[in-house]
């Protein structure tokens, strides 16, 4: 006997007392469904249990930690201004790929004269973007980054400068709530379903693949811009 008979003969004793797929598919159908149907919660850590003020504050601290930059203003109509400074402050250009759901007319852009703003995805052209969040994690300071017509998933990664809007109100504290979230918010009965890409952003791009020396922006934006609208916001 080869090595190959031994690996498949070993396989077959293994699989002698279970069931075949066929009797699996007509057999336990219903336990498959009520399994898939059930999303049981994981491990959920203490550190994010808070209140909304705590787990704003928690955001905050964790995206300053992996080098993330934040600010705060009161509503939509104060991102524009808090946009051009930022830009200004690091000696950027002036100019915006943005995404449609963060484009007018939910926030208006043609309030800050400085700024020019292009909408739709990214390519290796632009030099900033600026994207809507569909949630904020608390416990690791992480943006949550659905693909689909108002977010294009380019704007993520192709620019060095990423710009990112997320309402507090929608800062959770672990990760099971925005999966919770998304599965409530995205279902086909009303016509929705789910993204086909989501992406977790923790900090700017970073390796330390190279003598464990920290480099940022080495597979994504170099600069990742957090600005948290106090006000409670639509999704576009």
């Amino acid at each position: 006997m080869n090595a190959r008979e031994e690996i498949l003969g070993a396989v077959r004793s293994a699989l002698a007392g279970t069931k075949r797929p066929d009797a699996i598919a007509r057999g336990d159908s219903a336990k498959a469904r009520q399994r898939l149907g059930d999303h049981r919660a994981n491990l959920i850590p203490a550190r994010g249990r808070l209140g909304a003020k705590a787990r704003v504050d928690l955001f905050i601290r964790e995206a300053e930690k992996v080098a993330a930059t934040l600010a705060r203003v009161s509503s939509l109509s104060g991102v524009p201004r808090e946009v051009a400074r930022y830009l200004a402050k690091n000696n950027l250009p002036m100019i915006l790929k943005a995404a449609p759901g963060a484009s007018e007319p939910f926030i208006p852009w043609t309030k800050q004269t400085l700024l020019s703003v292009e909408e739709g995805p990214a390519d290796d052209a632009d030099s900033t973007s600026v994207s809507r969040a569909f949630a904020g994690v608390a416990e690791t300071g992480t943006l949550v980054l659905l693909s689909g017509p108002s977010s294009p998933t380019t704007l993520n990664f192709l620019p060095p400068t990423h710009i990112v809007i997320v309402s507090a109100a929608e800062i959770v504290g672990d990760y099971e709530e925005v999966w919770a979230r998304m599965r409530t918010e995205n279902t086909e009965a009303d016509g929705r379903f789910m993204p086909r890409t989501v992406n977790w952003i923790t900090g700017p791009s970073r390796t330390a693949d190279i003598e464990q020396t920290l480099l940022l922006g080495a597979h994504g934006p170099h600069r990742l811009h957090i600005v948290i609208v106090d006000e409670e916001t639509p999704s576009p």
